[in-house]
Order: C-alpha cells, then sequence, then structure tokens
C-alpha cells in the first residue's frame, strides 16, 4: 500500500470517530444534564428529521435533474458509512 491510501483510510477513520463521538454526545447530553424531558424532545425530533429529508429528496428527484444519479453515486448524505 502507499503512503496515500494509508493517509486517507486513517482520515477517513479519524472523520468516523468524530461523528460517532457527536453523535454519542448528542443522545447523552440530555441524561448528562439530568433531563429526561429534553431526552424525550430529542427522541421525538429524530424521526421528523428523518421525514423531513425523505420528502426533501422526493422533491429534489422531481425537481431537480440529474439527482437521481447523484443519489445513485452518493450513498451516504447525512452520517458516513450509516445513512
Amino acid at each position: 500500500m502507499d503512503n496515500r491510501h494509508l493517509f486517507l483510510q486513517a482520515l477517513g477513520k479519524f472523520l468516523l470517530g468524530v461523528v460517532i463521538i457527536g453523535l454519542l454526545l448528542f443522545l447523552a447530553m440530555p441524561l448528562v444534564l439530568a433531563s429526561p424531558i429534553s431526552f424525550l424532545i430529542m427522541l421525538l425530533y429524530l424521526p421528523l428529521i428523518a421525514k423531513r429529508i425523505r420528502n426533501e429528496e422526493s422533491v429534489l428527484e422531481e425537481g431537480l435533474e440529474g439527482y437521481r444519479e447523484y443519489k445513485k453515486r452518493v450513498r451516504y448524505k447525512v452520517i458516513p458509512f450509516i445513512w
């Protein structure tokens, strides 16, 4: 393996780690602050965001030429390697 490939692999793992830590902080912060109400609100908020993203993608597919091809090329748009 050449150095460039190793660098890109390390960079990808680093960025994935940053995303995972960010998600854990996002999920744990209401509990750390002893606020179960904000945790409940956060749990209800995540499905709303997912629905909005699906709706936005359908609007883009209908109104933006070439978006379907883009969707086929780019699999992960929100969370790398997950969604």
